[in-house]
């Protein structure tokens, strides 16, 4: 194994093939390790997110190097067959990669069968291992923008199927009238670890070509819903009950809270508010409890009509706020403080001077369903509520007997602005040696850009100089922490936000310290970056916790 540094509360195992990975991963589900919160396999990789506090990363280290991987994990006997319309915009280009003919690329991807090896990227992706050898294909060079649902793809050895329309740089094939995520299932993803998996060109079957169908296990063909979000807020308010109706939505507001943790195993991120402490001291103010769902907007334009009498808060982001009253008078409000409003007064957010984002908490909280766990919004995946429209009626629970309302509370220091460069510490690794010398001291001394493409999934950077990669060839895909800087062949970095996928197949030259997210999330678009390295790349070596074999056992 080697161990490598990710974060200051991650570190990425590094194994030989896909069959120690998977045997490590059942080791490490079977006896768990205290302190560790989430495990990402991939396909050479397992990202290991821990509590620092638990103890010392070297002894966390030692332990996971003493497992016994000659234990193999179970497979699953399960066979999904997917139906393909193979006339995907990359298959020319796959068949002259491959020196073969597109008929013939066909042949080989439905010829051969494959195991679902790990999931990851998106909720209900599967990547999937096996297959005709020959099929090995480098990613895109740079990442499109948008990919359709249901589009099959290649990269490296691994074959795929998008189960929502994102960015990504597989090599796309065909396209699949399969719902791979479908909420309204009772096991949302269609494929899960260990399936076996065969791919049917739709032609050759008797059915119409926009026909969706699926297995389940069962191995019946069913009707797969289309995977939609309701609009959960559109139910009539009970008699009495107070609410917030949006009279303008700004650039985008979504419902946010602490994310969906503990999700991996699906595929699903966190997700969750991209300035934490600010959802935090909004619901604090609000008397709501610390992890209550709010409303996080984007830049300016948000308006909230009280329905009945509601006490509001409003943080993040430093922007003006006023209240104007059904009889049209109307002042300034200060943020940062509990904010009483009479029925028919309506709170506009304008756009900040400094950071990015403001968070408003209404007391008693939203009345609004959580979905795996939680009501944050993942807008890379889709799960979650939709981005509020104007005239949605935003229902408020009654607040609870003993709520406290808060204190006012000061704004954050140093908010992100335009005029100045926003400083980010950054942790080494895990793929720093995978750049040269030049582009690791580049990363720290040169000035990036945030560019008009960036969003929840990531701040997509523009530096003078592209930053290059000492070691060329594909990275197999392996986790990605909240905060790592991905470099796709352009040498541009994507900065990881809170919507992020869960894994990915580009080097990671960096991940931004925990304790600079959240200024990370409110950082404006045109603003320009600086990376302060805080320590130098090096890897964990077990040797490091010799000596510490009580504390191993604890850890056991």
């Amino acid at each position: 194994m080697r161990f490598l540094p990710v974060s200051l509360n991650a570190l990425l195992v590094e194994l030989a093939d896909l069959d120690q990975t998977l045997a490590l991963l059942a080791s490490l589900q079977r006896d768990p390790l205290p302190g560790v919160e989430e495990l990402v396999p991939a396909a050479r990789t397992i990202l290991v997110r821990f509590r620092p506090a638990s103890g010392r990363v070297a002894q966390l280290v030692q332990a996971i190097a003493a497992r016994d991987l000659s234990r193999r994990a179970e497979r699953d006997s399960t066979l999904v067959e997917i139906p393909v319309r193979y006339d995907g915009e990359d298959l020319a280009e796959v068949a002259q990669l491959l020196g073969i003919t597109p008929a013939e690329v066909v042949r080989r991807h439905t010829g051969s069968e494959y195991t679902v090896a790990f999931t990851g990227f998106a909720p209900g992706f599967a990547y999937l291992s096996g297959g005709h050898p020959s099929l090995d294909v480098p990613r895109r060079s740079t990442p499109r923008t948008r990919i359709p649902a249901g589009a099959v793809g290649l990269a490296g050895t691994f074959s795929g199927v998008y189960p929502q329309a994102s960015p990504g740089g597989w090599q796309i094939i065909g396209v699949t009238p399969v719902a791979m995520w479908n909420l309204d299932r009772g096991q949302p993803a269609l494929l899960q670890p260990g399936y076996r998996v065969r791919f049917v060109d739709i032609t050759t079957l008797d059915l119409a070509p926009d026909a969706g169908i699926g297995a389940e296990a069962s191995g019946k063909p069913v009707a797969l819903a289309a995977n939609g979000r309701t609009r959960a807020m559109q139910a009539p308010l009970a008699p009495g009950q107070t609410a917030l109706q949006v009279r303008a939505t700004g650039l985008l507001t979504l419902f946010q809270d602490l994310g969906r943790h503990g999700q991996a195993r699906q595929g699903v991120s966190a997700s969750g508010a991209m300035d934490q402490a600010a959802l935090k001291a909004a619901n604090r103010l609000a008397g709501n409890p610390s992890d209550s769902a709010a409303l996080e907007t984007v830049g300016g334009g948000l308006q909230l009509q009280s329905v009945g009498e509601t006490v509001v808060a409003v943080t993040g982001a430093d922007a003006p706020l006023t209240v104007r009253t059904a009889d049209g008078r109307q002042w300034h409000a200060p943020a940062h403080q509990a904010l009483a409003l009479a029925d028919g007064d309506v709170l506009g957010i304008g756009q900040p001077v400094a950071g990015a984002r403001c968070y408003v908490a209404a007391r008693g909280g939203f009345a609004i369903p959580s979905v795996l766990g939680s009501c944050a919004t993942d807008t890379l995946a889709n799960v979650g509520p939709a981005p509020l429209a104007v005239g949605d009626v935003l229902g408020l629970h009654p607040a609870p007997v003993g709520a406290i309302v808060s204190e006012p509370a000061m704004p954050a220091p140093d908010l992100p602005t335009l005029e100045q460069d926003v400083v980010l510490d950054v942790v080494m690794g895990p793929r720093t040696d995978w750049f040269t010398a030049e582009a690791v001291a580049r990363l720290a001394t040169q000035r990036w850009q945030v560019t008009p493409q960036s969003n929840r999934v990531g701040l997509r950077l523009a530096g003078e100089v592209p930053l290059e990669r000492a070691i060329g060839g594909e990275l197999p895909s392996e986790g990605t922490a909240l905060g790592a800087l991905q470099v796709p062949p352009s040498g541009q970095p994507v900065l990881f936000l809170a919507d992020h996928p869960l894994t990915g197949g580009y080097p990671v030259i960096a991940a931004v310290a925990p304790y600079h997210l959240d200024r990370a999330g409110q950082i404006p678009v045109g603003a320009w970056l600086r990376f302060n390295p805080i320590r130098a790349f090096a890897e964990l070596s077990p040797a490091a916790a010799s000596g510490a074999a009580s504390t191993i056992r604890e850890l056991r």
